[in-house]
Parts: structure tokens; C-alpha cells; sequence
């Protein structure tokens, strides 16, 4: 063996047991990572198997109690939020799901100010879960949504999901708390810019225009729902942003 093949055995053989040590040093981030990788995808396609929904609440409700990491609590908040809306029966339920969501996007928060996700999912959970309870009887965490948007936009303007939640927040609220048609319709077309594809946020916008009587516009917006090949996000297009459009077209005149 010539001492060039040698040394270049040995150092691979070092290479090899280096990248061995950190691999056994952040044992904890390589068995976490699966777990938040399948949401990430899961978030789209949850209309394949709803049952997963409940097992992976649970893993993260499970690997949060052993290490709070931020993207577990990210991970949990948003599956919460989707497991309140899609597999929750009773209002009870739904409350539930949304203030576990509310917490663990909290303690995220908590952790790492600066994520713009972790305050997302925190406003998002808060939002619906005054939502569901009633706003009049929930017109406390008003301020605290409308602040987690100004921090979110402040961050990271190009979250476009904060555009459907600062436009739902302008149409739902009534106007002596806030509540503005002009606004709401602002952020939905803001979002929109961003991304064509986000049919929640079209459908936001479609509602608005209705209540602004604007119906023929508002039609249109809700055939573009109803004919998208391509969803921004499969399963809430199918679960949801179809259906409501859908039920609005039979509505409106």
C-alpha cells in the first residue's frame, strides 16, 4: 500500500468517526425530526387518513413532556388547530383542541421570539377558539390576536397565512372593536398576491364581498375556489375551502 492511499484511508476513517460523534451528540433532534417532517406534509394531505391526526397530537403531546423543543410545540399548535376544525364534534372538544394549540404555541413563543410561526399558530388557535366560544364573550384576547399579527408582519412579511388571519380578524370583528370590510379586503388581496393558490384566502375575500354586496365579484371568487387544480393546500381545499364555497354560491342571489 503506498502512504498516499494510506493517509487517504485514514483520514476518511477520522471523517467517518466525526461525523459518528455528532450524530451521538444531538441524539434528541434526530428522533424528533421525523415526527415534525410528517406534519409538515401531513398539514396538506390529512384528508387521507383523519385517524393520523389524533396519533400524532398525541406522539407530540408525548415528546413535548420529555423536551419542550420549539418545533414539537410549533408542530402540536398546528395539528391542534386542525384537529379542532376537522375531528372535533362538540363545541367542548373544539375549545379544547384550540387552547392546547393556544399553549403550546405560547410556550414556543416563550422560547423563541422571533419565530414567526410559533406567534402564527398562537394568534391562529386564539383566534378560533374566541370564535368558537362567541367574540362578545371572548372580546379579551381581541388585543392579543391583533398584537401576534402586528409581530408576525413586523418579522416576516412574507408569511402569507397572516394575510387570511388579519383578514378574518377585520371581517368577523365588529366595527366598533376594530372590525373594517376596506381592511379585510386589503389583506386578503395582500395575501393573494403572495399566492394564488391559497384558496382559504379567495374565499376570505369572497366573503367579504359579499357583505360588501359586491355578489357578481364574489361569485367569481368562489368559482376560482371551486375550479383550482392545483391547491396551495390539498386537504383544507377538500375539507373545507370546497364546501364553503359551495354553500356560499347557493346563498348569495
Amino acid at each position: 500500500m503506498t502512504a498516499h492511499a494510506s493517509h487517504t484511508r485514514t483520514v476518511f476513517r477520522c471523517l467517518a468517526v466525526s461525523v459518528l460523534l455528532v450524530l451521538l451528540s444531538v441524539p434528541t433532534v434526530w428522533a424528533r425530526s421525523p415526527l415534525v417532517a410528517e406534519v409538515r406534509i401531513f398539514s396538506g394531505r390529512y384528508h387521507e387518513n383523519l385517524a393520523r391526526l389524533d396519533t400524532i397530537r398525541e406522539q407530540l403531546e408525548q415528546a413535548i413532556k420529555a423536551d419542550p423543543d420549539v418545533d414539537d410545540l410549533v408542530a402540536l399548535a398546528q395539528v391542534c388547530f386542525i384537529w379542532g376544525d376537522i375531528r372535533a364534534v362538540t363545541d367542548s372538544q373544539k375549545l379544547d383542541a384550540y387552547e392546547r394549540g393556544r399553549q403550546a404555541a405560547k410556550r414556543a413563543v416563550e422560547v423563541d421570539p422571533r419565530n414567526a410561526a410559533a406567534h402564527f399558530w398562537y394568534a391562529t388557535n386564539t383566534g378560533r377558539w374566541g370564535q368558537t366560544k362567541g367574540v362578545v364573550r371572548s372580546l379579551f384576547l381581541l388585543p392579543i390576536v391583533q398584537e401576534e399579527i402586528q409581530i408576525i408582519l413586523d418579522l416576516d412579511p412574507q408569511f402569507t397565512a397572516v394575510y387570511a388571519l388579519a383578514g378574518n380578524v377585520f371581517y368577523e370583528v365588529p366595527g366598533f372593536l376594530g372590525g373594517d370590510l376596506n381592511k379585510a379586503e386589503q389583506m386578503f388581496r395582500k395575501g393573494l398576491e403572495q399566492d394564488q393558490k391559497f384558496t382559504g384566502m379567495r374565499l376570505g375575500l369572497a366573503k367579504t364581498l359579499i357583505k360588501k354586496g359586491r355578489i357578481a365579484e364574489a361569485r367569481r371568487e368562489l368559482h376560482v375556489v371551486l375550479d383550482e387544480k392545483e391547491p396551495r393546500n390539498l386537504a383544507d381545499w377538500l375539507m373545507k375551502d370546497a364546501k364553503r364555497a359551495r354553500e356560499l354560491l347557493e346563498f348569495i342571489p
